[in-house]
């Protein structure tokens, strides 16, 4: 038995239940940086390494070497009589998911079974936020309620992962309450990645615009801001060092909308000092929070990926319309409503 999982606590937290199999963690942050369309699962895995090593400031051959062992461990898959998914309901889970459906769609599955463990709740725990929660003997309980994946699972999934992938984030909105209830968590988790799509009143991704106000209430500390974040996402996905990430960009450039009150360079957690800094809004802060300035125009530009889109330069082509839960598109500096 092959047993797919998120990330290594949950993975660790399998290996405890005395449930049989082998263990393959996904270990990768999808709502961050590049997936470009069109690629193999070995294209994906050399672009997502870099980008990783990159981002979190890694050795690359470490994190290329993790990622080829990920893939070889996928790829043996009918050495097994089953293969099961442990995943969870929000952003980060729901976008791995969806790339090892479309991986299966894709392969010759002989007499190996495909089964699904997916969860937003579980008895006793008010605040799920997801199986890294569990204790070994709780994720076991999880074993016997596991379903069959259907061929609706496999194909709503490559259909996700496709959109997700495209250049175009309208084929994301488009998918978005269609037929998405194979995989019911699905609709909410491709309108949290939209809701990063920068808004039109003031250039802020939703993440953005959260931790702009958190600080701007008076909460000062990295590791606080970070907590109070939690709090306000219906379904947390976010880790602390990708949140760090984000944090930085806001407190960088020559227009940052965030600094530290002593007005030293904001320092990331490798540095002694990083818990104990302290930050407020700049003016430009305040100035985009009440929608009288726009981010990217502050900033001079943008350079981020979501999914298959590359938001670059000096506006963004794509903006998000939280009022009304839509994309629209600028030309020429108009708004086009989709």
């Amino acid at each position: 038995m092959l047993h797919i999982t998120n990330g290594e606590s949950t993975g660790n937290g399998i290996q405890q239940t005395g449930i049989a199999g082998e263990v393959l963690t996904w270990d990768d942050v999808l709502h961050e940086g590049p997936t470009p369309a069109d690629l193999s699962l070995e294209g994906m895995s050399q672009v997502r390494a870099r980008f990783v090593a990159d981002y979190y400031r890694l050795p690359y051959e470490e994190v290329v070497n993790g990622f080829q062992r990920r893939d070889t461990a996928l790829t043996r898959f009918r050495n097994h009589d089953e293969v099961v998914l442990w995943f969870e309901h929000d952003l980060y889970d729901q976008l791995q998911l969806i790339q090892i459906l479309d991986w299966f769609a894709r392969q010759e599955r002989g007499g190996t079974r495909l089964s699904l463990i997916c969860i937003d709740t579980f008895p006793g725990i008010d605040h799920f936020l997801g199986l890294g929660q569990l204790t070994p003997a709780q994720l076991a309980s999880l074993f016997d309620t596991r379903q069959e994946i259907t061929h609706a699972m496999v194909q709503l999934g490559r259909e996700a992962w496709s959109a997700y992938c495209s250049p175009m984030p309208l084929a994301v909105e488009a998918l978005r309450g269609t037929h998405t209830a194979a995989l019911p968590f699905l609709e909410h988790a491709l309108l949290r990645h939209l809701e990063e799509f920068p808004a039109i009143a003031n250039g802020l991704a939703r993440t953005e615009q959260y931790t702009l106000e958190i600080v701007a209430s008076g909460v000062q500390k990295p590791a606080e801001i970070f907590q109070a974040m939690l709090s306000k996402e219906e379904s947390a996905f976010m880790g602390d060092t990708t949140f760090w990430n984000h944090l930085a960009l806001l407190c960088q450039g020559s227009r940052p909308l965030l600094k530290r009150i002593d007005s030293d360079p904001f320092v990331l957690p490798e540095k002694e000092a990083f818990l104990e800094q302290r930050l407020v809004p700049t003016e430009n802060g305040y100035a985009v929070l009440a929608g009288q300035a726009d981010q990217i125009m502050l900033k001079g530009g943008i350079d981020r990926w979501l999914g298959g889109v590359h938001l670059l330069g000096q506006d963004a082509t794509w903006r998000w319309d939280g009022q009304r839960n839509i994309l629209i598109q600028k030309n020429e500096g108009n708004l086009l409503v989709h």
